[in-house]
Parts: C-alpha cells; structure tokens; sequence
C-alpha cells in the first residue's frame, strides 16, 4: 500500500503554485501526512547584489530577500489554507531544482507536488524547467499540475480531492513498471477505477495493427497481480494507435482521469532536451495531474 507521511510543495506564488498547493493540502489531509511549503530564494533573479560594495552590504542584501520570502511564504500560506492543516514552513537560499531536490532528499519526501509554467522547445532547453529536472531526479514520485488543471476552477479549495478515475500509461519499460506500483495502491487506497492504457506507435510496427494491438492487450492484462485479494480492484485495459502523447492526451480529456501515472527515464539526446518526451508533453498538455516516477 502506498504510504504518504511527507508531502513537499515548493511555492514560487504564481496562480499554478496555487493549484499545486491545493492538491499538496488534499494529499496530505487524506493520508494524515506531514506538509512543508517550501520557497527557494534565487541569487540570479536579484542581480542588484552584484553590486554590493563590500560582504557586509552583500550578505545584508540576501538577508533581507530572505526576511521577503518568509513573509511572502506566511501570507501565502495563510492565504491558502483551511484549518485542518497546519503546514511547515521553510525557505531556502540557491538555484530552484537544486534545493528541492537536496530539501526532499533529506527530509526523505515521500512526494513532492508543484505545478509546471509550460516551457517547452528552445525555451526549455536554453532556460531549463525547475519541474523537469525535479521530475527526472528527484529520489521520490512527483506530482505535476499543469496550468489547466481543472481543480482550480470547479473544486472548493478547502475539500479533499477523491480520486476517482487513474489512468496509468504504460510502455512496458522499467521505469513504466515502477509507475504501475504507485497507480495500484493509489487506486486500492482511493477504491478508484483504474484504466491501463498503451499506445501502439505506427513508425514503429513491424506486422499489422490488429496483431500489434492484440499482443500489447495481452501484456497489458499480464501487468496486473493476480490472486483473490485483487479480483474487487476495478481495472480496465485499453490500446490505442498512433502517437503516443497525442493519444494519451486525447484520453485524458475525453475520460477526465483525476491523476495520471506515468514512468520518466533520465535526459539523454538532444531531440529529448529539445522537444520534450512523452511524460513531459503530457504533463503540459494534459488536463490534471501526472504522478512520475523516475528510474
């Protein structure tokens, strides 16, 4: 069974660490679970320290962004949350996917939860993605919201967000394997329905798409642990033609899954740095939130 005793949410206060913070406060309402905010003050957005006359005057002008972090933290914090839920505070001094990653590491998260601004392409290559590098390294699952995830816009910020439908996307590699774990127990502990999707990419079949769908069903019903304790899970599985972002992000929104597990495999080519892999284009393009996991 998953287990959540330490929910992490970094904040920069923009509208999506807002959407992020409301899933943070659901998870950790559900499971009882510890919640710390977490802000990073960035060195490289203040450059007017540059021009500090001495390390007096420097060490001064990053005491004080800190001091302004703190009280942008505690009003935000105030702003944002409802009685059931007394969070921790933290800020911390650096560059942004460094110090989350270091912060989760140490304090042994059991999830980070922060939303993504939806750089992709050229932007995401010269620039970098806080989300993206967490998601890819992080020594725990992540959960992303992207920016039209619709919790914002239907759900009293104050309930806790039942998960009814999961869709796990499955390719079949070690990382998928590791995301299939994590969409079980989240399905058995939320008692939500869960849907096993896989997509059969055109480029790459070497027989007919009858017989290439009719082999990926059958993996995808050998996924699942069989014995008796899990016949009363509510499964469905389903194979899809075409490209894989693309049809994954069509599912999603014609069914409208509360969360979508997916697996993450590390950087490598400049086609992935460039243009984005399947996880990272459905979670920017997708409409709710996508739990990776990285191998």
């Amino acid at each position: 069974m998953l287990r959540i005793e330490l929910v992490i949410c970094p904040v920069d206060f923009s509208e999506i660490s807002v959407r992020a913070y409301r899933h943070a406060l659901s998870l950790a309402e559900y499971y009882q679970a510890r919640l710390v905010v977490l802000h990073i003050v960035e060195e490289w957005r203040h450059p007017s320290g540059s021009f500090a006359a001495t390390a007096a005057d420097l060490n001064a002008f990053y005491d004080a962004l800190d001091e302004t972090g703190w009280e942008r933290l505690r009003a935000f914090v105030k702003k944002h949350t409802h009685d059931e839920i007394e969070p921790e505070l933290a800020v911390e001094r650096g560059t942004a996917p460094d110090q989350i990653l270091s912060f989760a590491g140490t304090r042994k998260a059991d999830v980070i939860v922060m939303g993504t601004h939806g750089k992709r392409g050229f932007d995401r290559l010269v620039l970098g993605s806080t989300t993206d590098r967490v998601m890819r390294t992080a020594p725990c699952p992540v959960m992303v919201v992207p920016p039209q995830d619709s919790m914002a816009a239907g759900d009293d910020a104050h309930s806790i967000r039942r998960l009814r439908r999961i869709l796990f996307c499955a390719d079949f590699s070690e990382s998928s394997a590791a995301a299939l774990g994590y969409a079980i127990s989240a399905a058995d502990e939320y008692d939500s329905e869960l849907t096993l999707l896989h997509v059969v990419e055109h480029g790459l079949l070497r027989d007919n798409v009858e017989d290439a769908t009719a082999r990926a069903m059958e993996q995808l019903n050998h996924l699942l642990p069989v014995g008796p304790e899990h016949k009363a899970r509510k499964v469905k599985t389903l194979v899809r033609v075409g490209k894989p972002y693309h049809e994954l992000i069509q599912y999603a929104l014609e069914e409208r899954p509360d969360l979508v597990a997916m697996g993450v495999r590390g950087r490598g080519t400049l086609d992935v740095a460039v243009f984005g892999s399947t996880t990272y284009r459905v979670m920017q393009l997708g409409p709710c939130p996508v739990l990776v996991v990285n191998t």
